[in-house]
């Protein structure tokens, strides 16, 4: 499991947008958007997190992975 913080995401419209970026990535995925704590957990990722966020990066949210809770 993948967590990232996303802190510029705050609509139904950005959630769409950073599912589609990670699917891209990661077609298998299940995507999880929290929009009141800014968190995307992802489920079933092959690639380390700093993909997922570079992904996300790129369709315009800047993002940060978290470490893995223990």
């Amino acid at each position: 499991m993948v967590r990232v913080k996303v802190d510029k995401m705050g609509c139904g419209g950005c959630a769409r947008a950073v599912t589609k970026a990670v699917q891209a990535i990661e077609p298998g995925a299940r995507v999880q958007v929290d929009l009141g704590t800014k968190l995307v957990t992802v489920s079933g990722a092959a690639g380390p997190a700093g993909r997922i966020a570079h992904a996300i990066a790129a369709a315009g949210y800047p993002a940060e992975p978290l470490p893995a809770a223990a």
